[in-house]
């Protein structure tokens, strides 16, 4: 019988080790969109590559990481010093911007662990600036990185780095945010072997084995708490960039007893646009929610994914094949996966669940050339916006919700690292829907821009807008708009536009739904 208080000890120990690679891999980026924005995520797997523990970084990346570490176990042979880099979304990736790192734990000879940490490029290449395209096929929206040995037996594959850095616009800040990708998990790997070193390899073992054994208890009993019986729930993509409307998200929601199976065969068919998810996407949501469920803090790993299982068709928009277009659907599609988890369960549990945060991340990629350096420069971002009310209470405002769990890019740092000048940044007054308790409010940024760019916008809720609850009315949809002087025009959910000096983009986000 183990140790309850030794337990404990070991779930932080763990999970500090996941939050200090995150520490290193934040604070040695180059880039604004890790340093600042925390678009990063870290983890410790055993040699089976199941999830142990994950520090609370981003949701859509530790959901889906597990499948980049199996991904690499099926494909690579491992020795200790080595390093393996992915983005195929279709070989553990999520889309091409998030890139992947892996490294073996070896103890006296034998591999015991893994460490990963995942981080989202401001450009990996592609069709457009950022990576972020409005895209039709896989091909366009960047450089595709099998699982390959970026380090191989401690010594660098200067080859892999080059190739990688010829295929980028901003080679130097790529190669500054992969190196501290690497100095991330050197830390996980150094502070796994003290632990051995520490309590003995058979401890450890039988701790991580226990943590997962703990967290399935929980996520049975929690699931338990849920009235069997079958829900149903339906929300709708707008568009998919490529003239593609309404795009269904159907799920058929059972709980039996102390499991919950999750059927989204009947949504839509992969679609000719960019909005496509992979399958990881879909697992990485639904644990998300399953795990927000639980009323307590509780180590997020292997054992919280035993009690669900999730149906999906192959060649369905929430199971994409190769080679669709899939940067929207990391970000976009996830998004309302979760609110269509949350709207089934709503039937079932109507006190516990809010009403639909603002279902968007907001995508936002610029570039061009940097008139101060001449160099090129990329940037990303994602908006935060409202989140869903609920009995309880009003949802917050201005906040990221849901599958993103990023920080925001602070003016200061916007204007510093890029030829920006923010024009405004404020809370999008009276945006979340009215009830009993109301949906909080979006934000409000608008960017001129000093020098010739290239903008793309990836968005959703700009027509269907966040759903309230029993009653509670829906959030105000998003708008977004190209600002010519003293003009504005106001754009789709999803563009790609070309912007002299001086012109501007303003990005309305939605607010949360209401809850009567």
């Amino acid at each position: 019988m183990p140790d309850p208080i030794l337990l404990e000890i070991y779930r932080n120990k763990l999970s500090s080790i996941a939050e200090e690679m995150g520490l290193v891999l934040q604070r040695s980026a180059f880039s604004p969109n890790i340093k600042e924005r925390k678009d990063l995520s870290c983890a410790v797997f055993d040699a089976r590559g199941r999830l142990i523990a994950q520090a609370e970084h981003i949701p859509v990346h530790l959901g889906s990481m597990p499948m980049s570490v199996m991904s690499a176990l099926r494909n690579v042979s491992f020795r200790d010093g080595d390093v393996v880099i992915l983005n195929d979304p279709f070989r553990g990736g999520t889309h091409l911007p998030d890139v992947t790192m892996i490294e073996p734990v070896f103890v006296k000879g034998s591999l015991e662990f893994f460490v990963a940490n995942r981080a989202h490029h401001a450009d990996i290449g592609g069709y457009s600036f950022g990576s972020m395209p409005i895209s039709n096929s896989i091909f366009q929206e960047g450089l595709v990185i099998p699982p390959i040995k970026i380090v191989e037996g401690g010594r660098f594959n200067e080859s892999a780095l080059e190739l990688i850095l010829s295929n980028v616009r901003t080679a130097e800040e790529r190669k500054g945010d992969l190196q501290a990708q690497m100095m991330a998990n050197n830390v996980g790997v150094k502070r796994l072997k003290e632990l051995v070193e520490e309590r003995g390899l058979s401890e450890v073992r039988a701790y991580m084995e226990e943590l997962i054994n703990y967290s399935e208890r929980v996520m049975r009993a929690t699931i338990r708490k849920v009235p069997d019986g079958v829900y149903e729930f339906e929300d709708f993509l707008e568009d998919d960039g490529a003239g593609n409307r309404d795009l269904r998200i159907h799920l058929r929601l059972e709980i039996k007893g102390d499991e919950a199976i999750l059927d989204f065969s009947d949504s839509c068919d992969q679609t000719k646009g960019c909005v496509n998810a992979v399958r990881a996407i879909t697992l990485s949501a639904v644990y998300y929610v399953f795990i927000s469920l639980v009323e307590f803090s509780i180590p997020n790993n292997e054992g919280c994914f035993k009690p669900i299982r999730v149906i999906t068709r192959r060649g369905s928009i929430l199971d994409a094949e190769f080679p669709s277009a899939v940067a929207g659907g990391n970000v976009e599609t996830s998004q309302r996966i979760v609110d269509v988890v949350l709207g089934a369960l709503s039937r079932a549990i109507p006190s516990r669940v809010p009403a639909a945060s603002q279902g968007s991340m907001n995508n936002v990629a610029v570039g061009g050339i940097d008139p101060r350096s001449g160099k090129p420069f990329a940037y990303y971002e994602t908006i935060g916006g409202g989140m869903g009310a609920s009995k309880y209470g009003d949802g917050e405002s201005a906040v990221h919700s849901h599958m993103t769990n990023t920080m925001n890019t602070p003016v200061e740092a916007l204007e510093h690292a890029y030829p920006f000048l923010v024009k405004e940044y404020s809370v999008r007054k009276d945006s979340g829907g009215r009830g009993l308790n109301r949906g909080g409010d979006g934000i409000v940024r608008e960017i001129e821009f000093l020098s010739e760019v290239e903008v793309t916008v990836i968005s959703e809720r700009r027509r269907i807008p966040p759903y309230g609850l029993f009653g509670g009315n829906p959030g105000k949809v998003g708008e977004n708009y190209i600002v010519l002087g003293r003009k504005r025009k106001k754009m789709p959910s999803k563009f790609r536009v070309e912007l002299k000096k001086g012109s501007g983009l303003r990005i309305e986000t939605p607010g949360g739904g209401g809850y009567a």
